[in-house]
């Protein structure tokens, strides 16, 4: 058994265990609060969290607004409500000296709005703002109006120099700690340079060390750094302890908090966590954000990646190996593609691949007539959650709310798909559930497999929060 230590992280002593943010009704006010009570770092999401009315029952999502525009501002308000709720509960569980932060991504529709909204409306409630997905140079201008700890989230040095020079040295006195999220076995959206190799994972320990470097060339030696992604047992990461070339180090966990008792992921999620195999983790690049992003490969993603190999590069003449003549559409417009690949789309159309939809890239991709309609829709009803949306083209800084691109048909609604396995309950019957969650976006690290193989869950056991927290303390 390994002994291990609390470390002093903004002015408090806690055990060196956060719990990973997760949006959209994943990382939730019982979940973090059960976490800080334990004695770690709870997390409430400030993406889209749910609230509920006078009588306890969840408040759907639901938009009545005939724009993009007014949906956006429903969704905001949705994620203030909700916000203030789950962090409400989280502090009523951890009680006054649990420590509770809140996570927002940078790049959600209405960040900034939302999270000045959450603090304003539960005063005092929350310690810490954890954020990531793009460069949130203005963390720290918000912690500092509220006075709370900012801990950004980070996959390189580079990045947090980039940060520190530009803002953050204004507020060192708030800097919490800094996240290292590895950006290839981190769940969810992951900070992949256009240098990175997606397919070649890098050893952590040398680039937290760069980290550790660059912190404290600033003057940052006893400041934090929470390592996030790819953590499971910590007798795994022990040479990292009391290390001088890592200093101070705290361990996130995301994927693990996944299967609790207190975890409000249905039942239908939680039971395929324990039937994943290593290697059912896909990193992948169909989100709308952009960003790679890391999530279990099921029908869903086998879905998008069969969407995007149906693709064929075109033109509207004939332009040197272009130079086959293809009719698309009810009224059968030509195109122009190579005949290779009108050998290829001609396959695919007598398989039912009969709608032929254009992409920003001068390519098409070929679907079920269903699947188009679905995807249609889908663009049609965007509510703005990203700041900038591939699949619906949608951007709150441009003009009329768009990017100036055509919508992207290979990526798809990712507030649609989240929210729905969230809420795949089994009252729609197990079965039903089962295929809910299978046909939906399922964000996990790397290590879920784990779940399945790894004794502490044996025979169906779900522990507590605080079971887990206990049983991570003893290292192993």
């Amino acid at each position: 058994m390994m002994s291990i230590d609390t470390v002093r992280m903004a002015g408090r002593d806690v055990l060196p265990l956060v719990e990973g943010g997760k949006g959209v009704s994943v990382s939730t006010g019982i979940s973090a609060g059960h976490w800080a009570a334990a004695g770690g770092v709870g997390t409430v999401s400030a993406v889209n969290a749910d609230s509920y009315d006078a009588d306890g029952n969840r408040i759907p999502q639901t938009y009545s607004g005939r724009t993009r525009r007014e949906r956006h501002e429903e969704l905001i308000r949705y994620a203030i409500d909700g916000g203030i709720t789950q962090v409400r509960i989280a502090r009523e569980i951890a009680g006054k000296n649990g420590m509770i932060n809140a996570n927002l991504l940078w790049e959600m529709g209405g960040a900034e709005q939302v999270i000045e909204g959450i603090l304003e409306g539960a005063p005092g409630m929350i310690d810490g703002l954890t954020c990531g997905a793009g460069m949130p140079y203005r963390l720290s201008e918000i912690a500092a109006r509220h006075n709370v700890h900012y801990y950004p989230i980070v996959s390189s040095a580079r990045a947090f120099n980039a940060l520190w020079k530009r803002a953050y040295h204004k507020t060192a006195e708030l800097l919490g700690a800094v996240v290292y999220e590895d950006p290839w076995r981190a769940g969810g959206h992951n900070g992949l340079s256009n240098t990175e190799n997606p397919l070649k994972p890098e050893d952590p320990y040398p680039r937290v060390a760069a980290l550790r470097k660059a912190m404290n060339q600033f003057g940052l030696e006893s400041v934090p750094i929470i390592m996030a992604g790819g953590v499971w047992w910590l007798e795994e990461w022990a040479h990292w302890f009391n290390n001088p070339e890592i200093g101070p180090i705290v361990f996130q966990f995301g994927t693990r908090p996944l299967l609790t008792q207190e975890s409000p992921i249905p039942d239908a999620w939680k039971r395929r966590l324990r039937r994943l195999h290593e290697g059912d983790v896909y990193l992948n690049r169909f989100s709308p954000t952009g960003f790679y992003s890391s999530a279990v490969n099921n029908s869903f993603m086998l879905n998008l990646r069969g969407r995007s190999e149906r693709q064929v590069a075109y033109s509207s003449e004939p332009v040197g190996e272009h130079d086959t003549a293809h009719g698309i559409g009810a009224r059968k417009r030509e195109v122009w593609m190579t005949a290779t690949d009108r050998e290829h789309v001609l396959a695919w159309e007598a398989a039912g691949y009969t709608e032929a939809m254009r992409t920003p890239d001068s390519t098409l991709v070929f679907v079920t007539p269903e699947e188009s309609r679905i995807i249609v829709a889908d663009q049609v009803a965007c509510m703005g959650c990203l700041s900038e949306c591939r699949f619906s083209n949608w951007s709150q800084r441009g003009p009329n709310y768009t990017n100036g691109a055509k919508s992207d048909p290979r990526s798809f609604c990712i507030q649609k798909s989240l929210q729905d396995i969230a809420h795949a309950d089994d009252s729609l019957g197990i079965e039903a559930a089962d295929t809910l969650v299978d046909n939906n976006l399922m964000f996990g690290g790397t290590n879920a497999w784990r779940f399945g193989s790894d004794p502490f869950y044996a025979e169906g056991f779900t522990p507590t929060v605080r079971q887990l927290v206990e049983q991570i303390m003893t290292g192993r």
